[in-house]
């Protein structure tokens, strides 16, 4: 990460000469001085032409010692230095070089600054190990920029002195997280409730037709389907490669930047959600490790993994709430997912639970049977919420794709499958798990209720009730009681067809026997599709008036019977197919009464949804396609009342911030998530931007 950003320019003349670093650093490590010296001959092939021999600077790049530079760059740990090194140099071939050479490079700008070491630096924790660079001899200033260095002959004008966002910064507590100020958001969905709403008012129906792009700034390319956070007037995102940054969120300017070192076997993947509590950003990486930072500098305080499992993965993110950081991980592989708990101060583990229950364990018995050891499924990759008034920490569980051994139940049996397809409530410091809700048992269809639980006040029979509501792909939604977890009720989106009961007073649902698919029986038509439906994109909830907003897809699948293999263990493969009397138009929004079930109203357009839903105060909801556009409706009737073209396409859910007195709007673009990438063949129109790009993109009326 960097917090200053210093004058270093590696040159680029003698990028034809790359092969030379592999020679270079062929040598092993031996001690910090020995590293240092190789730096110095890698230094000498790329390095010196534009900083000079003895890096005292040159005629286009200033000098990388002394004081001018110590005045940028003192007191800054390793780390950060080698990750701006890294990152940025030489420019236009950034990252050209070798690991070990940018860290020996590292070596020899800490030495010839007056660092000393007797090891040699090397890796932990994802960041490269070092002494900090020595602070800048006092009263010795320096203002060369490159190109030579600057005259004193005539002095340049005062600079605009930026705005410190940090100069009043306050620990984010509970009682923010519940209830955060309209200005910020501060969770994923805003608040720990997951309502995604904000009473924000100052971006209307009346003027949106005049907002336009306040600012926007570059992510790494990749996966990028974060939802950002913002308080007080600064906005953190986790962009591709496990990089986080936190800008200015008035302008984009870079306030400091983290770049963690994956292992060569890890793949990065993106990540729904970070979170702020305390003083402290917090992340889950794409090695399994959860990585605490200190707000205002973007360095890690504490790094410790979540699990030592092999075939775990991190697609959600941290929930922080009662001084914990949990972490949900998915799987296919034996065992399960599982939930993770830290201490947010310290980092120690408080408790891990198995979303695939064990013999002897509550749920144990539902299994159908089948060893604890080859139980598969309850992938957790959605982030949790929390409910402040019960003190219970909400988190979906996932179903499980190893069908085969619990489709028929055996004589005496239950094949239910705890605890895939369920709501579970925890206590955040003990773990324990004070109710659970299976909305689905036995999923044979890859139909995940894992989704945001929305916490809120419903009326229902004429009693306010605290409730938390959650939906899975079938576009079905139930309403929970909060505190227990009794059935209230179900609304139905309308476009599923295999459940055909609901029991009023369990909410057990049944499914229609001839729709049940495996390799012993015909092809099963059925609606919704596996990757259609409701899916990834969250949902947001106006609790004053009860109402849902959610976007969903338009799609049928055909369950055909294979005699080998299968997508899904029973036997089949999953294809794609559009609705019997489909329009042609695959995307669609609904916003639902809660309260009733009622459907209040539906619009549809051909570009499936891939972004979540964020619905404001002055009766506007923002949403977003595959096809790159970021779109506006008016709550109250649906209707289209402004569209922008975003250079990629939205996966995350877009939010909604002000700093001083301003409102903005932002969205995070860089296909990722499972739905940006459209429908096979159903839209061959709208196909995905051929150049990878990710952004996030700030709009804001004019001034």
């Amino acid at each position: 990460m960097t917090h200053k950003m210093g004058t270093l320019l590696l040159a680029s003349a003698g990028l034809a000469a790359m092969g030379f670093a592999g020679a270079v650093t062929a040598q092993s490590v031996t001690g910090f001085a020995e590293q240092a010296e190789r730096g110095r001959q890698t230094y000498a092939v790329h390095c010196a032409m534009c900083h000079g021999g003895d890096l005292a600077g040159g005629q286009f790049a200033g000098a990388l010692k002394g004081g001018a530079f110590l005045d940028k760059w003192g007191g800054v740990p390793a780390a950060e230095l080698f990750d701006y090194i890294h990152r940025s140099m030489p420019p236009g071939g950034s990252s050209a070089l070798g690991e070990d050479d940018y860290a020996d490079l590292t070596a020899l700008i800490l030495s010839e600054n007056g660092a000393v070491s007797e090891a040699a630096m090397g890796f932990a924790g994802g960041q490269l190990t070092g002494p900090q660079m020595p602070a800048a001899p006092a009263g010795e200033q320096g203002n060369e920029l490159g190109i030579g260095g600057i005259t004193d002959r005539y002095p340049f004008p005062a600079a605009p002195e930026a705005v410190d966002r940090f100069a009043n910064y306050s620990p984010v507590t509970e009682a923010m997280l519940s209830d955060p100020a309209p200005e910020n958001w501060l969770s994923w969905r805003r608040g720990h409730e997951g309502q995604g709403y904000s009473p924000l008012a100052q971006i209307t129906p009346e003027n949106i037709a005049t907002m336009q792009v306040a600012w926007s700034q570059a992510l790494p390319p990749g996966a990028t389907m974060n939802e950002p956070l913002v308080r007080d007037g600064v906005l953190y995102v986790f962009g591709f490669g496990d990089s986080v940054f936190a800008f200015d969120a008035a302008n984009g300017r870079q306030l400091w930047r983290y770049d963690r070192r994956l292992p060569d076997d890890v793949a990065p993947l993106s990540k729904k959600t970070i979170a702020l509590y305390g003083d402290k950003l917090y992340v889950a990486t794409s090695d399994n490790a959860l990585v605490a930072f200190d707000a205002r500098s973007g360095r890690p305080i504490w790094d410790v993994k979540i699990t030592d499992r092999s075939g775990m993965r991190s697609n959600g993110g941290p929930l922080a709430a009662d001084g914990v950081i949990m972490a949900g991980l998915a799987t296919q592989e034996p065992g399960g997912g599982i939930i993770a708990a830290f201490d947010a101060e310290t980092g120690d583990h408080l408790w891990t639970f198995d979303t695939v229950a064990k013999t002897g364990t509550e749920g144990g018995d539902t299994w159908n049977r089948v060893p604890d050891e080859e139980r598969r499924g309850g992938s957790v990759w959605t982030s949790g919420t929390y409910d402040a008034e019960t003190g219970l920490a909400l988190w979906g569980v996932a179903q499980t794709y190893d069908t085969g051994p619990y489709r028929d139940a055996l004589p005496g049996a239950n094949n239910d499958g705890l605890f895939t397809n369920s709501t579970l409530a925890f206590v955040p410091r003990t773990g324990e798990l004070k109710w659970y809700y299976q909305h689905v048992p036995n999923d044979q269809y890859d139909l995940d209720w894992v989704f945001e639980r929305v916490i809120g006040d419903l009326d229902v029979n004429g009693e306010r009730r605290h409730v938390v509501m959650t939906g899975g792909k079938e576009g079905l939604f139930d309403t929970l009681d909060a505190a227990t977890g009794e059935y209230i009720s179900t609304a139905d989106m309308g476009f599923q067809d295999f459940i055909t009961q609901i029991d009023p007073v369990t909410g057990r649902k049944s499914v229609d026997p001839s729709k049940i698919p495996g390799r012993d029986r015909d092809s099963v038509f059925m609606c919704p599709h596996a990757g259609g439906g409701r899916n990834w994109s969250p949902t947001s909830f106006d609790e004053a008036s009860g109402t849902l907003f959610v976007n969903a897809r338009d799609t049928c699948m055909e369950l055909r019977p294979v005699t080998e293999g299968g997508f899904l263990t029973s036997g089949v493969n999953v294809y794609y197919s559009a609705p019997a009397d489909s329009d042609g138009n695959f995307g669609f929004v609904q916003a639902i009464d809660m309260a009733t079930g009622e459907v209040k109203w539906e619009t549809r357009r051909r570009a499936p949804y891939d972004m979540g839903m964020l619905a404001t105060a002055s009766g506007l909801l923002f949403t977003g396609g595959m096809d790159g556009d970021f779109l506006a409706y008016r709550q109250d009737d649906g209707a289209q009342i402004w569209r922008s073209a975003l250079t990629g396409v939205p996966n995350g859910s877009p939010i909604t911030y002000a700093v001083d007195g301003k409102q903005y709007i932002a969205v995070v673009t860089g296909a990722g998530n499972p739905l940006s990438f459209g429908l096979p063949g159903f839209t061959p129109e709208l196909p995905t931007p051929a150049v990878p790009s990710a952004a996030v993109t700030v709009f804001a009326l004019p001034e």
